[in-house]
Order: structure tokens, then C-alpha cells, then sequence
């Protein structure tokens, strides 16, 4: 994988990037903060013919994806997502451990599902561990089940007929969580952008074209941002990119 276009990472251009080099190349600015990662089609596609973003993710993709996660103190995710990409309660790359203990941050990962009905994932009911939070509004219908299925520190109530994001983002950083990634899907991230909460935003453009008629990245609650690009880097005709969003 080598850097196209450095930024302010302090690396060389065109270096070859190993993952300590990737690691402090996606370091996030400061904390707290929040970035999206999201894959795209050359043609402006979440997701290849199936419905899945896992169709149109490659090897390079999946580096830079897991570098992220180990950036992270937590990871959120649309509960729709969770159930169309099958997530399981989420851990760190096993290569990637030493230099997450490096910068201070837990072994653990929690994954953040943000549902306004209150319906826990199949793939994720009944762990109760803190592995996995629920994020639901006071007026969801799932909330009993959820908190039965989790348990109730486990559930986050923020927000009453549906779920309020900046209270989210604000409870998440009272129990430390304060480097958060999104990893969409669109819906969640188009809102998020609407509520001003994201600081940057990750992005893979894969080389492929999808066609067809599939969900772009952004939902349709995203607004209009001015971005800056902050780095890009690229493998077998990979491109991965940081871009800050203009405050």
C-alpha cells in the first residue's frame, strides 16, 4: 500500500505503508471524535448487485478497514446494517492489538447499534457482556426485550420517539467511548452529517462499476459539507482516502 497524497500525517509520498505506518497515517486528529468509513463503486454505489458493501470490499479495503476499527474506542452502526451485513459482536485484529495498546485504548470494542425501534439484531441478542449497546429511543417498542436481552446498562435511551444522536454521542463520551467510527449504513451516516457530529469521513473507492439502481453512501437526510482531503492512499487500484469536514 503506498501514500499518494500525505497530508499532514508527516510521512513521505509515495512511501510503502506497513501497519505501524498505516496505524499513525489514520490517527485521528485529537479526541474526541468521529469519522465514517464507507466503501464505494466507481459509479457512486454503497453496495454491489447482492445489497451487501461486503461485495465491493477488496483486500485493500479490508486493511485500512480494520486499521479504523483499531483507532477506535467504539464502533456504530444502523441496526438495518447490522442485520443486512450478519455483524457479530466485534474484537481487534489480532496484529493490530500491540499498537492499539500502544495509544492507550482497551482490548475490547464495543459495537454501538442504533435502533429507533428498539429490535436487537439476531446476531448480537443475548450478549450481555458490554460487548454490545443498543441505542434506542424512550418510546421504542423493543425497549423491555432489549434491556432483558443486554441488559439495562447496556441499552442507551437517548432521544424520545426516536433516537437523538448528539445525546447519544454525549452518553457514549461519559463512559469513556469518546473516538467513535461509524460504519454507516448510509441512513445513519446522512444523519449524523445533518446533526453536525462528524469529523471526518473514510472512504474506499473501489475499482469496480456496480450499475443498476443501489443506495449511495450518504442517506437522504445528509447535507451539503465543504471537505478537505487530508490523505489518500492507494492498492491495486485501491483508493483510500481521509477527508476533514470544514467546521
Amino acid at each position: 500500500m503506498r501514500l499518494l497524497v500525505p497530508g499532514s500525517s508527516g510521512l513521505t509520498p509515495l512511501v510503502e505503508l506497513d501497519d505501524a505506518l498505516l496505524y499513525a497515517a489514520y490517527a485521528p486528529a485529537r479526541s474526541p471524535w468521529l469519522r465514517c468509513n464507507m466503501v464505494t463503486s466507481l459509479d457512486g454505489s454503497a453496495t454491489g448487485g447482492d445489497g451487501r458493501s461486503g461485495s465491493i470490499n477488496d483486500p485493500a479495503d479490508h486493511v485500512v478497514f480494520e486499521v479504523l476499527r483499531a483507532s477506535a474506542d467504539a464502533i456504530v452502526v444502523g441496526a438495518g446494517t447490522v442485520r443486512a451485513e450478519s455483524y457479530p459482536p466485534l474484537s481487534v485484529a489480532a496484529s493490530l492489538l500491540a499498537l492499539r495498546r500502544g495509544h492507550d485504548l482497551d482490548d475490547a470494542l464495543p459495537l454501538v447499534v442504533v435502533s429507533n425501534r428498539g429490535a436487537v439484531p439476531p446476531t448480537v441478542a443475548g450478549h450481555s457482556d458490554g460487548s454490545v449497546l443498543l441505542a434506542v429511543p424512550e418510546r421504542s417498542d423493543g425497549l423491555d426485550a432489549a434491556r432483558a436481552s443486554l441488559g439495562d446498562e447496556h441499552v442507551i435511551v437517548c432521544g424520545a420517539d426516536e433516537v437523538d444522536l448528539r445525546i447519544l454521542v454525549e452518553q457514549l463520551h461519559d463512559r469513556g467511548l469518546t473516538r467513535l467510527l461509524t460504519e454507516g449504513g448510509p441512513g445513519l451516516l446522512g444523519s449524523f452529517l445533518a446533526a453536525g457530529l462528524v469529523d471526518e469521513l473514510c472512504f474506499t473507492v473501489a475499482p469496480r462499476v456496480v450499475g443498476g439502481d443501489h443506495p449511495r453512501p450518504v442517506g437522504v437526510a445528509g447535507v451539503p459539507i465543504e471537505l478537505e482531503l487530508a490523505l489518500l492512499v492507494e492498492q491495486d487500484g485501491t483508493l483510500m482516502g481521509r477527508w476533514l469536514t470544514r467546521r
